[in-house]
């Protein structure tokens, strides 16, 4: 059974395709992290998979269950944050949490303070929800998608507001909590670079369509690798090498790009033969955020070091 499942699914508001012929599947206990900028689709398929809007075609199953207008089953397995993150402004941080623990039953009393402490909430249990920061906000909407343990995250952008430190501490408890308990986590986001330490499986969507799903160790395959090095004569480098059939590169920071990363040994000893020895060598990979722009069409001008 997949913790997800989604069959062509689709969505239009007016001409607009917000999401067009979806189909993704997402395995219990791994972290999915589903990428596109803003306006790509991440929220409306969210919406759809919580039973918050009705696609207009296709079919969701969530945990086993098909997602039907007013299905009760299976919202107590589920945890979820969409867009900013819901409280009732005039009650504290424990009062929303203590109603949000009574809307889930069989969850205990502990819970409450058990989630205070996870998220670090202890010093703002008793502050109006309307006084807290951004990023407090959205620890305490963390929280209350924690609070009854669920089998599933669905997550929306959930580091927005954090600081750096809350970013490193919401990644490590959504590690451990679909490492050690199994918990599925679909996380929804544009920062890349945060995702690229989070994830196990990605998939990218633009203009509604999934562009493409693959696995982290897929991801390391189909990033470009270069070559950045420098002798001391880069000129006289470059004739060389281009004499040898590769095709290199001066860049504006004295460097000598090439691209495909030939294999380092290899180029050292060619050049040490041919008395130009390297003073530097580095393989370079291209990283999450070059390769989403250069799958959808919008790659920006890579700057070689």
């Amino acid at each position: 059974m997949k913790a997800i499942e989604t069959t062509h699914l689709s969505k239009h508001f007016g001409d607009v395709a917000a999401v067009d012929d979806l189909s993704l599947q997402v395995n219990p206990g791994e972290i999915y992290a589903f990428l596109g900028l803003n306006g790509a689709g991440k929220t409306t398929t969210i919406r759809m998979l919580l039973g918050m809007i009705k696609p207009d075609h296709g079919a969701v199953d969530v945990l086993g269950t098909r997602v039907m207008p007013g299905s009760r089953h299976p919202w107590e397995q589920v945890g979820y944050i969409v867009e900013t993150p819901s409280a009732y402004p005039e009650l504290s941080v424990r009062e929303n949490l203590e109603v949000a623990r009574r809307l889930h039953p069989g969850t205990p009393v502990s819970a409450v303070d058990e989630i205070i402490e996870q998220l670090r909430l202890n010093d703002y249990t008793n502050k109006r929800a309307n006084h807290l920061s951004l990023g407090n906000k959205q620890r305490l909407g963390l929280a209350k998608a924690l609070l009854h343990r669920p089998r599933l995250l669905l997550l929306d952008e959930p580091a927005n507001g954090l600081d750096p430190a809350g970013i490193v501490e919401v990644r490590q408890l959504l590690k451990r909590l679909a490492h050690e308990e199994g918990v599925t986590v679909f996380i929804s986001s544009h920062i890349l670079g945060e995702i690229s330490r989070l994830a196990q499986r990605i998939g990218i969507i633009h203009h509604g369509r999934l562009l493409q799903e693959m696995s982290v160790a897929e991801l390391e395959q189909n990033r470009k690798q270069w070559l950045n090095l420098a002798t001391r004569d880069n000129p006289a480098t470059v004739d060389v090498l281009k004499a040898a059939g590769y095709a290199p590169a001066l860049t504006p920071q004295g460097r000598i790009h090439l691209n495909s990363a030939p294999d380092p040994e290899e180029i050292v000893k060619y050049l040490v033969a041919k008395d130009l020895p390297p003073i530097h060598l580095a393989v370079e990979q291209e990283d999450l955020e070059d390769y989403f722009f250069r799958l959808i069409g919008i790659q920006p001008e890579v700057q070689y070091a």
